[in-house]
């Protein structure tokens, strides 16, 4: 039997019809490793039965063993740098800030193991880059979506991380973006505030929850109307960092991003509409990360930094005038 929530796999007895099976064999079946993955363990030394190390790669199951397998933790694996052009901002010896491209993941994971925005960085910073968000996060003091564009700060020591990192855990920095949604929103500017915490109903998404959540507070203002009110414009100002917040404090308000296949529906009518149709094809959430305001970590002054919309959202826009 499989413990989900411990690194220790445990079997059941050995029954009258397992005796005498080899021991790679018997564990293969019982735990769905390969019978290669069940040697190497036994040869590490975290294979046992009835509470004894085993070593014995050909021993036979007897009646009533019990086998415990110790898992290895996982060792990230060190990303390597790859020359993929950034977008730099600013850069001096303690940070850069990026304007990172939609479509790029900040940092490796299942699925993607290269071609991020780790890979970029540790191409371009060499070794001086820090090292306090682990072996596969050097670097990264926050983060945008895959599918969100924008500024970007990257902490190039450990000093300026730890302190990057401060002004972050207490929401000191400014920290504003752009989103294209559905509809208007009224009142045209206003202020949502909840928790955030994953949606009961489906782990993979973020929602606004009544309990077991994190505060989460979103300042928006409404920029421009289109379309006789079919999208909007809208600035929203983080007081909190929670995963997806705009995403969900927009859903919440009855307008969601456009393009946001996660949380955004496109409302009737509107598919149907020609005038539309960049909007409606739009193929990422419409988000960007336009202004960042927080203090240097190491000389101590504000730096503030603000870029235009991407090419993207901006004819998507156009396409109205």
């Amino acid at each position: 039997m499989n413990d989900p929530h411990s690194n220790i796999l445990t079997t059941a007895p050995v029954g009258e019809n397992d005796t005498k099976m080899r021991v790679d064999k018997w564990l293969s079946v019982c735990t769905n490793l390969s019978r290669s993955r069940i040697s190497a363990l036994i040869e590490q030394g975290v294979v046992f039965v009835n509470d004894q190390q085993l070593r014995d790669q050909d021993k036979k199951t007897q009646l009533g063993e019990i086998y415990r397998i110790e898992m290895p933790k996982p060792v990230e694996a060190k990303p390597k740098a790859q020359e993929i052009p950034l977008d730099i901002i600013y850069e001096d010896n303690d940070l850069l800030v990026i304007n990172k491209p939609a479509g790029m993941v900040v940092h490796p994971a299942a699925g993607n193991h290269d071609g991020t925005l780790v890979n970029a960085l540790l191409a371009h910073c060499k070794e001086s880059l820090s090292g306090i968000g682990g072996v596969a996060r050097p670097g990264i003091v926050h983060r945008l979506d895959k599918e969100t564009s924008g500024l970007m700060v990257i902490a190039k020591n450990d000093e300026a991380h730890k302190r990057l990192s401060a002004q972050f855990a207490v929401h000191s920095l400014e920290r504003c973006y752009l989103a294209l949604v559905w509809g208007s929103l009224k009142p045209l500017n206003g202020r949502i505030e909840n928790q955030i915490g994953r949606s009961p109903v489906n782990r993979k998404k973020m929602a606004v929850v009544k309990s077991g959540g994190k505060r989460a507070e979103t300042h928006y203002r409404t920029v421009e109307i289109y379309a006789n009110g079919s999208f909007s414009l809208v600035e929203c100002s983080l007081k909190t960092g929670r995963t997806h917040q705009v995403r969900v404090h927009m859903t919440a308000l009855g307008h969601p991003l456009i393009g946001d296949k996660t949380y955004g529906k496109i409302p009737a009518g509107v598919r149907k509409n020609t005038l539309l149709q960049k909007a409606v094809d739009f193929p990422r959430q419409a988000l960007h990360s336009y202004k960042m305001s927080f203090e240097h970590p190491i000389a101590n002054r504000i730096m503030r930094f603000e870029i235009p919309l991407p090419a993207d959202m901006q004819s998507v826009i156009d396409s109205m005038k």
